[in-house]
């Protein structure tokens, strides 16, 4: 195997040849490496195969964590949902107490303050806020199921603390039933806020002012609604109020209703929840249809949000 071979080339045209010697060893080498490229050549297209495969499965594997992904976002949205209904609950709960004149438990807002941003740290988490490692962001995954197990569990307990409170707020209401029907609680008008309760600047005068109540804007003859039972004790031009009327509803409660484009009401009337006393105008010193309302307590102008409950 090992012994010298002759290699003849023959030339046509020219009717020569020319003789080539090999050793043996060369031919061995020469095999081996077709060999190794043989095998090589096996190996890289396993390796193809394989990494086609991986690259398959790679796929479908961010196929499912793309839709886990969409079904945590989605649970993740119906809990912020939930949390705002909680949210408006503790509200109305809030005015409840206001009109009731009962305190909350001070734990009981601080568990309500406690659980206020678990949505949004939670949504953090699963975004792995801004992070490519895929490692951490997988971590991050699972410290955000984590999380949201955790804020389940807050606001299934805040439910039912608020589920407690609404029953004992409801056996007060009962016990104060006359007291409730003389409290402000519903819109004494339909229309849109243009002006809140607080400091503001005069549409007017220009300078910084105290507003003492809510402008309402809306259609002139637009029926005003007494939004408590009351007694009228003033139904008349009151300079730059123009047309205005109030009504007094007991325990230091009173109501104002100015700008009006008529009174449908007069002194020493008695009117329920819901009954019609004027209609929204433009009078007195006025910028454009609407009604100023003012809740007073004990002569002191009081923001109305505080008791409309709808």
């Amino acid at each position: 195997m090992f012994k010298k071979y002759h290699i003849v080339i023959f030339k046509d045209r020219e009717g020569g040849s020319r003789n080539l010697r090999v050793g043996g060893w060369i031919g061995l080498l020469f095999f081996l490496l077709l060999v190794g490229l043989a095998s090589l050549c096996v190996y890289l297209w396993g390796f193809y195969t394989r990494v086609g495969v991986l690259e398959s499965e790679l796929g479908e594997a961010h196929k499912i964590i793309r839709s886990h992904d969409g079904q945590v976002l989605s649970l993740l949205g119906k809990l912020q949902t939930l949390e705002q209904d909680i949210s408006r609950v503790q509200q109305f709960d809030s005015k409840l107490r206001v009109l009731m004149n009962v305190d909350k438990d001070p734990a009981d807002v601080a568990m309500d303050a406690a659980a206020d941003d678990s949505v949004a740290s939670g949504a953090e988490s699963l975004t792995g806020g801004g992070m490519s490692n895929p490692l951490l962001l997988s971590r991050h995954r699972e410290l955000f199921l984590v999380r949201l197990h955790s804020l389940v569990d807050e606001l299934a307990t805040n439910v039912r603390v608020e589920e407690v409170d609404q029953q004992i707020l409801a056996g007060l209401m009962l016990e104060n039933k006359d007291s409730l029907l003389s409290t402000p609680s519903i819109w004494p008008v339909r229309g849109f806020v243009t002006s809140g309760f607080g400091r503001r600047r005069a549409p007017l005068a220009g300078s910084t002012a105290m507003h003492t109540g809510l402008d309402i804007s809306n259609r002139i003859g637009t029926p005003v609604r007494a939004p408590a039972r009351g007694a009228v004790t003033f139904a008349a031009w009151d300079g730059a109020y123009g047309i205005t009327i109030t009504l007094d509803h007991g325990n230091g409660i009173t109501t104002r209703y100015a700008h009006l484009n008529k009174a449908l009401v007069k002194v020493g009337d008695y009117v329920q929840r819901g009954d019609v006393i004027g209609e929204l105008g433009n009078t007195g010193r006025s910028t454009g249809p609407h009604l100023h309302y003012e809740v007073l307590l004990n002569g002191t102008p009081v923001n109305p949000m505080r008791y409309i409950l709808n």
